[in-house]
């Protein structure tokens, strides 16, 4: 009989079950790979959440509290004897005692993953490399590769994309809080404070890097999952910050400064011979235009920001101008609020 789920379900905190699937391999355990593969009248999750089951393991959430005991019922069913399942809960599901509180109906696919499985494998060494892949499933059969096409009797297609990465470079309480927050929020998050103390900051999660900005973003790795928040309060430091994340891959370069000041630091980088389409890409003065200016308000409208951005949505951004993606999706839906917000979070020196 398996163990009872945890009153608190900090196990679906966690949206990316990657880790949870690497330490089961580790441990020689298999995994109950839950997909939630379609769902209807505005369930929670979207398609392609997961969990993950093991001994002693259990990650990721469908409903809030509505399935989750019962999916794990059958994941661990699943686990001893192999074979794959779709659930079905809501209108049409079997179960009538167990009903979404939104009235959604959803469908969620398990399958047992041994830990020699060559798709894993894979995957576990794609999420190592930084590469992305796509998981393709029948329960039975399943692949995964950077290209892949469904065969008819696949049931899961996902794809994972590298960890987001989140660089904050700055010391003050803002840059702190920007960076515990982007952890805490699942960013593979480093704090680079140039020249700063030998000692890290006692921030849970976070990396420390202690050299001048170029530097730091070259030992990171800034690629196209990369964020990079800079928050020095030195127009020197973020000049450099900037000469050195602006033409690269990063997703995300948004600075901390007053408005009043950014003509001329966009003027000292076209000077440095910045182009005008890499000047296009910076999110200044950082973040959603909330109206805080606590710490943590503003680290708050600067993951929202980041996030808003990987999900190409129009942010309600005091940015230079904004990214082609999120151009080409201003009708998506726009917060109201933030859509009306007149004042501004970051305008400070």
């Amino acid at each position: 009989m398996r163990e009872p789920l945890p009153e608190w379900p900090t196990f679906g905190l966690p949206e990316d079950v990657r880790p949870v699937l690497r330490q089961a391999r580790d441990a020689g355990r298999p995994v109950a790979l839950a997909t939630l593969t379609a769902v209807e009248g505005g369930g929670p999750r979207p398609p392609g959440t997961q969990m993950a089951f093991a001994e002693g393991i259990v990650a990721g959430y469908f409903s809030g509290g509505c399935v989750e005991a019962d999916v794990a019922d059958h994941a661990f069913a699943c686990l001893g004897d192999g074979r794959p399942r779709t659930l079905v809960y809501g209108e049409g599901g079997p179960w009538p005692d167990i009903r979404l509180l939104c009235g959604a109906r959803i469908e969620i696919f398990l399958e047992r993953v041994a830990p020699d499985d060559p798709a894993l494998a894979e995957l576990l060494a794609a999420d190592a490399e930084r590469r992305p892949v796509t998981w393709v499933s029948d329960g039975l059969t399943r692949v995964c590769a950077a290209e892949l096409e469904p065969w008819p009797q696949a049931q899961v297609e996902k794809r994972y994309d590298p960890k987001a990465r989140l660089v904050v470079v700055g010391s003050d309480p803002t840059a702190l809080a920007i960076a515990q927050l982007g952890a805490q929020a699942e960013f593979e998050t480093t704090l680079n404070r140039p020249k700063g103390p030998p000692t890290p900051p006692p921030l849970i999660g976070v990396a420390y890097l202690r050299s001048e900005p170029a530097e730091a973003l070259a030992a990171v790795g800034v690629d196209p999952w990369t964020a990079v928040a800079i928050a020095t309060h030195d127009s020197d430091t973020d000049h450099a910050a900037l000469m050195a994340a602006l033409p690269s891959p990063a997703r995300y370069v948004g600075l901390l400064g007053a408005r009043r000041r950014l003509p001329e630091r966009l003027a000292r980088l076209r000077a440095a011979g910045i182009s005008e389409a890499a000047i296009a890409r910076l999110k200044a003065p950082i973040g959603f235009d909330m109206g805080g200016k606590a710490p943590w308000e503003v680290a708050v409208s600067v993951i929202g920001e980041i996030v808003a951005q990987r999900y190409a949505r129009a942010s309600g951004s005091t940015s230079t101008s904004a990214p082609a993606g999120e151009a080409a999706t201003s009708g998506g839906r726009r917060s109201r609020a933030l859509a009306a917000a007149k004042t501004v979070i970051s305008d400070e020196s």
